[in-house]
């Protein structure tokens, strides 16, 4: 077993991927309950930014090589798109829940196959569309909207992610010409530019234990993202993508334990319909390339 294809390696730093990332969604809901969104999205871009900065400069030609891009459009989209959709999942914790948001937002590997068609031209059989058909029912029995009277925030998890979907369709167009490093790169920078500009008309005074929660939120960012990276170094993104799911574990573990979240039934039927949906297509796609 080589160090490029470790599966098992790879295996366990998604799961531990899955976990930091879970901390720092209780983390960023914490603090957007006590301050303005843009501000702690801001703040901790400025990190993501220098982690990503730090990260480019020590490979091959340096900054100015990872920075070189045909397509800077693009590039700037994506960043911004991503930086927009972060905002929008944090606010949709302090609104709707973590458990809830999570359950709602495991749905984008299923957008991305909805979309990879028009977007990509890629082919999506009938079987990935009964699954992303599944997928929606499940989206739909979360958010009850027979059920009572319909509450619009609801939708906000699921425009977020419709809104991560397009960023991953976006990568994947980006990647016909630049290297992951480049996109990241200017996923980084470009974000962190985006929230500058928006985020500092919002600022607020923080207390010194948040700035201590903020500095736990950067670091889970960055850690995450690295744990992320290698995660991918080491193994293939189809054999370790199944285990994603497991944020949503973690997540509700959090949002239960810490905020006092409920899982509803509603709620864990069609998370799990999601997830469910969300493997078959998987392994369809692994079976069609």
């Amino acid at each position: 077993m080589t160090q490029a294809n470790n599966t098992r390696l790879g295996i366990l730093l998604m799961i531990a991927t899955c976990l930091v990332f879970a901390v720092q969604d209780g983390i960023s809901r914490h603090l957007a309950a006590e301050y303005n969104t843009l501000m702690v999205v801001m703040i901790r871009y400025w990190f993501f930014a220098s982690f990503v900065i730090a990260i480019s400069a020590r490979r091959s030609g340096g900054l100015k090589a990872v920075s070189t891009t045909n397509q800077p459009l693009l590039q700037v989209f994506r960043g911004t798109l991503l930086a927009a959709e972060i905002c929008v999942m944090v606010y949709a914790f302090t609104v709707v829940g973590l458990i809830e948001s999570l359950a709602v937002f495991t749905v984008y590997p299923l957008l991305v196959a909805a979309l990879s068609g028009p977007v990509l031209g890629e082919f999506v059989g009938w079987r990935r569309y009964a699954a992303i058909g599944v997928g929606f029912v499940g989206v739909l029995i979360i958010l009850e909207p027979g059920v009572g009277v319909f509450d619009p925030a609801a939708i906000i998890p699921f425009c977020s992610a419709l809104m991560f979907a397009l960023y991953g369709l976006l990568t994947r167009y980006a990647a016909r010409q630049d290297s992951a490093a480049t996109s990241f790169f200017w996923t980084g920078v470009t974000g962190a530019v985006m929230m500058t500009a928006i985020g500092i008309w919002a600022w607020e005074p923080m207390t010194a234990r948040d700035w201590i929660w903020m500095g736990c939120l950067c670091l889970t960012g960055a850690f995450g993202h690295w744990l992320l990276i290698k995660c991918y170094e080491v193994a293939e993104a189809s054999a370790v993508q199944p285990f994603a799911y497991l944020q949503f574990v973690f997540v509700s573990i959090i949002g239960l334990t810490v905020f006092g979240e409920t899982l509803r039934t509603n709620v864990a039927i069609g998370a799990g319909l999601i997830v469910a949906a969300g493997l078959f297509a998987l392994w369809r796609e692994r079976l069609s390339s």
